[in-house]
């Protein structure tokens, strides 16, 4: 999905990459560009580089900001076709860029990030030159951003790829030359073409064998991603239990949980600031439950609707963490068979935000730190329930 490129300068070779991939970005791409640029001049000076953004066509002129932003280090804009968002095509642009470029290392920022500083390139390049292959970051959010990371993403990387990345929908990733040409020679689902494409670097990265580890970055302030119903739900979710199902026999078989080598900063900073509303997302819980009832009363095993379905008939949601491990795991041996994936997913929205509601309400006076460690708990027990997934998935081999 390549239509054009801007290459004021003629770069044909660098070998360290800052990949922005954007859409209607035009009023925040010149700060990670600029603080990409201090960045790569400062620690990496000696080796050639580039800041790449990849574009979707977007029509607030992200393109001329990104251009016209001054920096030391050269710059090139590829864009889609006009009416081609997806953040998955802005990378898929970017991984092809990177092999043409014959580039060593790829750095892969968020185009909206408020909170990136030059050492940044430092932290994600640093791990890759090393060896590494796949770096994710590690940064304080509050406890109330990144819900389908916490709920979803996080757990089931945790629990059946027994892989402790805390961040694998983080958005800001470095990797290096092999592991994208990898990528760009696995199955691309349509959800992968789209926000997706997160959860499908990090489950690949595990599932592909290559060395992982995090990095410590401090806060992330950005665009927050509160709670919210939109496609961003679907795509990652149906992109991740696609990835889980494809790949079953090579985490089934999983059990010792490998932690992560840390790279960069051990002390992170205080998280973004974040309003909540709880009442709206108990009313959205309560509205797709009801809407899609049938459906998950076919999905989930009875004993488990009728327990949720007294909870929410009452107006009383409370689901705890062994409810949402099974629920978890229902669907994706739902989704496995599914006429129609995207409506199984969507049918899951009223019990991800029933969920979310039940931890912020047992969590809404605690700390960010006692929060976290009941993210944790909750990672360890789908670990602990993985079996229960596997076979009812080898039952449907059977």
């Amino acid at each position: 999905m390549f239509e054009r490129e801007e290459n004021p300068q003629n770069v044909t070779k660098a070998e360290i990459v800052v990949g922005l991939a954007s859409y209607n970005e035009a009023d925040s791409i010149a700060y990670p560009t600029t603080q990409a640029g201090i960045g790569l001049k400062k620690y990496f000076g000696d080796r050639s580089s580039v800041i790449l953004n990849c574009d979707n066509h977007s029509p607030d002129d992200t393109e001329h900001a990104f251009l016209g932003t001054k920096t030391d280090v050269p710059k090139i804009y590829v864009t889609t076709p006009p009416k081609t968002p997806g953040k998955g095509y802005n990378f898929e642009n970017m991984f092809r860029k990177v092999m043409e470029l014959d580039a060593k290392v790829l750095i892969c920022l968020d185009a909206d990030l408020l909170s990136v500083t030059p050492e940044w390139v430092k932290y994600f390049a640093e791990p890759v030159v090393a060896g590494h292959d796949f770096v994710s970051p590690i940064y304080s959010r509050h406890k109330y951003d990144g819900t389908i990371t916490n709920n979803i993403c996080f757990p089931v990387v945790y629990g059946l790829f027994c892989r402790n990345i805390r961040q694998p929908i983080g958005g800001d990733f470095a990797m290096s030359a092999d592991f994208a040409r990898h990528v760009l020679l696995q199955p691309w689902h349509r959800t992968t073409e789209e926000y997706g494409i997160d959860v499908f670097l990090t489950m690949n990265a595990i599932v592909g064998d290559f060395k992982t580890c995090n990095t410590g970055l401090g806060a992330k302030v950005h665009k927050p991603s509160a709670p919210k119903l939109g496609p961003m739900f679907i795509q990652v979710v149906s992109t991740a239990f696609l990835t889980v199902i494809r790949n079953f026999e090579k985490w089934r078989n999983l059990d010792t949980i490998t932690e992560q080598k840390l790279f960069g900063l051990t002390r992170l900073d205080p998280p973004q600031e974040l309003n909540v509303d709880r009442a709206y997302i108990e009313e959205q819980a309560l509205k797709s439950f009801a809407e899609y009832r049938g459906t998950l009363e076919a999905a989930l095993s009875a004993d488990l609707y009728n327990e949720i379905a007294r909870m929410f008939d009452g107006k009383s949601i409370d689901i705890d963490v062994q409810q949402w491990v099974r629920i978890v795991y229902d669907m994706i041996v739902a989704f496995r068979t599914a006429d129609d994936q995207n409506a199984l997913v969507e049918s899951m929205k009223g019990l991800y935000f029933g969920r979310t509601l039940s931890f912020m309400n047992k969590t809404w006076d605690w700390s960010t730190e006692k929060s976290e460690e009941e993210v944790l708990a909750q990672a360890v027990a789908f670990h602990g329930q993985r079996d229960y997934l596997v076979e009812r998935l080898a039952a449907q081999d059977a």
